[in-house]
């Protein structure tokens, strides 16, 4: 792909970002819908895109790369991939604030998305692994001249995430760092072949199970110690019908309550399409395929008000790099319209957060029902 010169402007992209929500996600003064690696891959971008070339975009949090492309690069499709729930929602929200919906399509890691693909846009992930998922799918699947632009954060950004491109790309670049923020260009993707890396399937021998696991999913296919710590409550929870593994990751939680009580109807949900994907994975690895229902969600929107008996959870305290207890608060407030009355909260969390209070007012009389150097566990009755 030839470069031509560069076309979008710094207004163009001004104008567009300041129209730009997080909703749903959640809103504060130190979170924006859009950051200075977004301005910096569009106006990278506007140097290789040309009339009627095929545009695939992934990571884009917001919409600030996707509408960025439609607006300011003169693209007239994209294709994307969002993991995030949140996100999806507030693409859509603000492409119809900018009058651009109906331009871009949704599709999971694939051909789907990639298909003969000329220029790929990447927020860079926090993960090695996603990266790897990602960059495999372009390598499979893009044009063979394609070129992929992967921007991130300098100071997130690794010397692994330019080894994991070397392995699929004979062209790697790092371009100079403006405004904290850099891209690699990548170009002349290698061929692959064989199974794809993800999902991974592995067992965890503590457990008895299987877990699967995709590139974008938290801890992969290990187990996190505050799930390990939650999951030796498990004796004392009680045998419920209707469950919920809010937030559910791989599903390990959903797994082990469905293994341990056949009467019960689960469902695991979590806002990441990945966690969703490898939860449904590790589910069908257990011979629980049928058992354990799997949803793609935020904060159980859309579960019915009381239908819960029991929801289990081990919140997030991260809202993408920034540490805030916005995602729990969040879900801590859907756990009240969910659960039935009488159901139960069961969570675990970091000590130090001090939830508990939080948890009375919102959910109702909770007790400690365990805690360890770094974790604390909770049981809280919906009142």
């Amino acid at each position: 792909m030839k470069a031509r010169p560069l076309t979008v402007t710094a207004l163009e992209l001004e104008a567009l970002f300041s129209s730009l929500s997080r909703l749903p996600d959640v809103e504060a003064d130190n979170l924006q819908a859009y950051d200075a690696t977004d301005r910096l891959l569009l106006e990278t971008a506007a140097g290789f895109v040309d009339p009627g070339a095929s545009v695939v975009v992934v990571g884009d949090r917001y919409g600030a790369l996707t509408l960025g492309a439609l607006s300011g690069l003169g693209v007239g499709q994209v294709r994307v991939h969002q993991d995030l729930f949140t996100g999806r929602l507030a693409l859509a929200r603000n492409a119809k604030a900018a009058g651009l919906e109906g331009r871009f399509t949704q599709h999971e890691i694939g051909q789907e998305l990639l298909g003969s693909a000329a220029l790929v846009l990447v927020q860079l992930p926090k993960s090695l692994a996603e990266l790897e998922e990602i960059a495999d799918a372009v390598a499979r699947f893009a044009a063979p001249d394609a070129v992929m632009l992967a921007g991130g954060r300098v100071k997130h950004m690794t010397m692994g995430m330019n080894t994991v491109l070397d392995k699929y790309f004979s062209s790697v670049q790092p371009q100079l760092a403006r405004q904290k923020s850099r891209v690699l260009i990548a170009r002349d993707p290698k061929t692959v072949h064989g199974t794809p890396p993800f999902p991974v399937v592995e067992p965890v021998p503590e457990l008895g199970i299987a877990v699967s696991a995709h590139g974008a999913v938290f801890s992969g296919t290990r187990l996190d110690i505050g799930t390990r710590f939650l999951l030796t409550f498990l004796d004392r929870m009680p045998a419920a019908h209707r469950v919920v593994d809010l937030g559910c990751g791989t599903g390990i939680l959903a797994t082990m309550y469905a293994r341990r009580h056949d009467g019960a109807t689960v469902i695991a949900t979590d806002q990441s399409i990945a966690a969703v994907a490898s939860a449904r994975g590790t589910a069908e690895a257990n011979g629980l395929g049928g058992r354990v229902a799997v949803v793609h969600d935020d904060a159980m929107s859309t579960l019915e008000p009381g239908s819960a008996d029991l929801i289990l959870l081990n919140p997030p305290f991260h809202l993408g790099a920034t540490v805030h207890a916005g995602a729990a608060l969040k879900m801590f407030k859907a756990a009240a319209r969910v659960l039935a009355p009488g159901g139960e909260l069961w969570t675990v969390y970091n000590s130090h957060l001090q939830y508990r209070a939080v948890l009375e007012r919102l959910i109702g009389s909770t007790s400690e029902e365990g805690r360890n150097p770094k974790f604390t566990v909770t049981r809280s009755i919906n009142s």
